[in-house]
This record gives structure tokens, C-alpha cells and sequence, in this order.
């Protein structure tokens, strides 16, 4: 048995492809963080060493490490690739331009402490025929890639499948939240499909291309410099709920047969370089490890919430942390707010007005989100910075207090956060578009002093 990247399920040795890898289900691995180990060759992985003197079938041992060697077991990422030949066989690499995607904070930029809103920003013509990487818009940004700290947040705007080229992100990991459009993401670790409702989880430094069979496609990245993201702890929440490892899925082995040349880009301390390659980087034929790229469905989130009364914290809502050096306080936090049922008794069951230490970036992937029923759409992102004042809007909030406070199901609906604990700043490229919202402030204009003695 073996699976190329043109052959989704795994044939027979001797059979030739048949299945273009849009039209097949993919087999996936279960877990996250867990040891996984996978061959589309059976025999492919050596047994009981990692860099036999000769492995088997000829093939190129090379470990990938995600954390330095010396991280504690339970943070330690490393996997073992099998290839039929090293990533090191390429040629020169040349400056490429990607001037919309920036990296790490401009503290030159001067940003009013203000609520921010961005409309969807709207396909141009150029997006048919722009790729994954050349279609990335960066919002804002925070931190900086070479301390290993902070994020930032794009969306990308694409059209064009990546055929014979492939990217590497040497400053961050990449979390994908596809809005519109499916995205089938070939990494050294096969294959994935992901689509709106899904997310995907891509680790630093591992290559990978970006097909569109949808064409032309929108969604949002979280570029993270910091600490991997990792499943939140539970405390009193017990044992299980938010986002189970069990429904994380991780790729099998698939490579790449053929011959060709392929063109590599990569990101490496804020810029972007490229080169050629003689061979295909997807050539991995076995592997084992635990760093590896994930996806995961929203609809299994297990949400916790009240049944009794109040609105508890957003942090309930989180999928995936990244720490930083001070204990509960993120780098980012990966927050969801999805289809949920509300019953809080004598409560205002949307968000509540808040000042926040934490800077919350916000996306929306479908419906309307139950604090801005009008203004925010899918597509758009908002922005609110350290102590920020924000909440409900006058629709939402007149409409709230007079509800009867029956049981709700909030349904056809699903937000994210981008949470971290430092300040966001926004590119010249977020704050010159067309899709700024320059009238977002007025959304709270309406709410007039009320007070009754």
C-alpha cells in the first residue's frame, strides 16, 4: 500500500494515481500533541531508532524540532521525517517582495485609543489570479518575531491554487480560519481539507501549498510568534469539554510522485526570500512525532456557560492558548463564540460593556454575531486595544433589556477572538482601506443617560 499527494486513499504498490485529491475523503489521525506515526509505504519507518546507518528504501532521515531540545517532555515538539531527499537540496535563495504582510508591531505608527471595525474587505480584481501567500493582508500586529513574542492578524484574499510552489513560516506557527472557500493544504505530513467551520493549525517551519477548489477564498490567520498553541487547562471544568484532543486531526504520510521543479518561499525574520528546487518538498514517505498540523471542526466545541445567572468571562470559550511568561495572561488565546443555547435567569445575556487589559482582534466567519446584530458582517474584523471601551451596540442593547428571558438558542452563528495580552498595532494597509468603518463609533451614540432616582 502507498498514498501519493495525487492519490488520496491509499492503492495498491504498482497502481498508477486515479483520484484527484479534491473529489476523495481523506483519512486523518486523531489527537493533539500526541505521538503519531504514519507510512504510506509500509516498511517506511525505521523500527526501534530514530537515523539508522541506511534507513529503509534509501530514504533521508531528518527531524524537524519545534522546541529547543531541552524543553520539558510535556512542551517538547520534534517529528521525524523519511524522505527521498532532504529539504536541504535547494538553490540560492533571492529577496521576494510581499509588501501587505508585515510582521511584529510598527511602534512608529500613532493609533488612537479607539474602538476599530473593518467591513469584509472586498475582492479586487487581481484576487482570481493571486495565490495564498501574495493574498495575504496583514490587519495588525503586535510583539516581535525575533524575541518570540506576540502575533499578528491577517486575512487573506486568493484565488489561485498554489501548483508547483510551496511556503515556509520560519518566524511563527499559522492558525487558518477559512470564511469563504475551501482550502486543501498539502504539508511534508500530507494532506488536509479544511473548510469554513474548520480551523487548521500549521507549525512553524513546516512547508506547505495551498489549493483553492473553491476558488476564490477569504479567511483570517493568526500569525503566532510565541509560545505554541496548546489546549487550555480545565481546572473546575473537570476532565473534559471546550475542544477535546480526540476531535483534532492530523494528516498521514502522502508524497509527491513526479518530476518538476518547484519554487519555495519562505518567511525568515520579517522578510520573505525565495528559491528553486529541483524536486518536490512534499516527498515525505513516513514520519513520526508529535509536531504535526492539525485541523479541527468548531461544531465539536463543548461549550460551558451559566444555567443559573450572569455572563460569565469570554475565556470559557477558548480552543487554544498560547502562554507567556506570566502565568494566565496569553500571548493570544483562540476564543470562539459558537451555536449555543442562553437561559440566564435575570440577566442581559449579551457581553457586557468592558475595559480589557487584553487586546481582542475579532473575525466572523457566518450569521451575525448577538452584540453588533447589524453592523459586523462576515468577513469583517474588529479591533479593541488595551482599556478600550466596548460592547453591546444601542440595537443590541435595547433589545437585550426588553427580551423576555426565555431559554434562546443562539444558532447560525459563529465569531472568534484573537485575544493577547499585547497592544494590536494596525498596518498603513488596514487603516488606508476602503473597508475601514469609519462610523463605527457611532453604533454607541444612541445610548443616553437613562438614570431614574
Amino acid at each position: 500500500m502507498n498514498t501519493t499527494l495525487t492519490d488520496r486513499l491509499p492503492t495498491r504498490a504498482d497502481a498508477s494515481p486515479r483520484t484527484p485529491p479534491a473529489e476523495t475523503a481523506l483519512r486523518y489521525q486523531h489527537g493533539f500533541g500526541n505521538e503519531y506515526a504514519s507510512e504510506a509505504v509500509p516498511g517506511a519507518l525505521p523500527q526501534g531508532r530514530n537515523s539508522p546507518q541506511r534507513a529503509p528504501f534509501d530514504l533521508y532521515p531528518e527531524l524537524i524540532s519545534g522546541t529547543a531540545f531541552t524543553a520539558p517532555r510535556h512542551t517538547n515538539r520534534r517529528t521525524w521525517l523519511y524522505r527521498r531527499q532532504p529539504s536541504v537540496v535547494a538553490g540560492r535563495y533571492q529577496p521576494y517582495a510581499q509588501p501587505l504582510w508585515a510582521t511584529g508591531a510598527d511602534r512608529d505608527m500613532a493609533v488612537a485609543p479607539e474602538p476599530l471595525r473593518w467591513h469584509p474587505i472586498p475582492f479586487d480584481a487581481s484576487a482570481a489570479t493571486t495565490d495564498f501567500v501574495d493574498g495575504m493582508h496583514t490587519l495588525a500586529a503586535n510583539g516581535d518575531a525575533e524575541m518570540q513574542a506576540g502575533v499578528a492578524a491577517h486575512v487573506y484574499l486568493a484565488g489561485r491554487s498554489m501548483e508547483r510552489r510551496a511556503f515556509v513560516n520560519a518566524d511563527g506557527e499559522m492558525l487558518l480560519v477559512p470564511q469563504q472557500g475551501r482550502l486543501v493544504i498539502t504539508t511534508e505530513m500530507g494532506v488536509l481539507d479544511v473548510k469554513p467551520g474548520e480551523i487548521v493549525l500549521l507549525p512553524r517551519g513546516v512547508a506547505f501549498k495551498v489549493a483553492l477548489p473553491d476558488g476564490v477564498s477569504r479567511g483570517y490567520v493568526c500569525e503566532n510568534y510565541g509560545a505554541q498553541f496548546r489546549l487550555p487547562e480545565l481546572g473546575p471544568i473537570g476532565s473534559n469539554g471546550l475542544a477535546n484532543a480526540r476531535d483534532f486531526q492530523a494528516p498521514v504520510a502522502a508524497y509527491e510522485d513526479g518530476e518538476g521543479a518547484y519554487e519555495v518561499v519562505k518567511k525568515f525574520g520579517g522578510r520573505f526570500w525565495r528559491a528553486p528546487m529541483k524536486q518536490s518538498p512534499f516527498n515525505v514517505v513516513a514520519w513520526h512525532g508529535n509536531l504535526a498540523p492539525v485541523k479541527y471542526d468548531t461544531a465539536n466545541f463543548m461549550t460551558i456557560g451559566s444555567i443559573s445567572f450572569d455572563h460569565p468571562d469570554p475565556s470559557i470559550f477558548t480552543v487554544l492558548t498560547s502562554p507567556s511568561d506570566t502565568p494566565g495572561t496569553a500571548n493570544c488565546d483562540f476564543v470562539i463564540f459558537p451555536p449555543r443555547w442562553l437561559v440566564m435567569e435575570d440577566t442581559f445575556r449579551p457581553p457586557w460593556y468592558h475595559r480589557n487589559l487584553m487586546s481582542e482582534f475579532m473575525g466572523l466567519v457566518y450569521g451575525e454575531y448577538d452584540a453588533k446584530p447589524g453592523g459586523f458582517k462576515p468577513g469583517g474584523a474588529s479591533l479593541h486595544n488595551p482599556m478600550v471601551p466596548h460592547g453591546p451596540d444601542e440595537e443590541a442593547f435595547d433589545k437585550a433589556s426588553h427580551a423576555s428571558l426565555a431559554p434562546q438558542k443562539l444558532d447560525n452563528t459563529l465569531a472568534f477572538m484573537f485575544e493577547s495580552r499585547y497592544r494590536f498595532v494596525p498596518t498603513p494597509f488596514a487603516m488606508q482601506s476602503p473597508a475601514l468603518d469609519d462610523a463605527y463609533a457611532d453604533c454607541w451614540a444612541g445610548l443616553k443617560d437613562q438614570f431614574k432616582k
